[in-house]
């Protein structure tokens, strides 16, 4: 049995939906003080290039979970950017 396409798969959902808890945490309590933007920044170039490559060899999976990545850190940074930091 080979495993490594339900390992790449599992891999790509579960870093493509880590960055939902703290959006979640950063609209519920409209704190995000001690959140770091320049790490969102390096974040999402580095997803944003990691869905070029996925273009650039046609690997769908690498398309799809790096850029439903780019798109949630993307949300992340603009919560950052848009939030009154108290």
């Amino acid at each position: 049995m080979n495993l490594e396409p339900y390992i790449g798969t599992l891999a790509g959902l579960l870093t493509t939906i880590a960055v939902l808890p703290q959006i979640y945490k950063a609209i519920t309590t409209k704190k995000v003080n001690d959140v770091s933007p320049f790490m969102y920044v390096i974040l999402c170039c580095g997803v944003g290039l990691w869905t070029v490559y996925g273009i650039m060899k046609s690997d769908w999976p690498i398309i799809l979970t790096n850029g439903i990545s780019f798109i949630f850190n993307s949300i992340m940074l603009i919560i950052l950017l848009t939030q009154h930091k108290e």
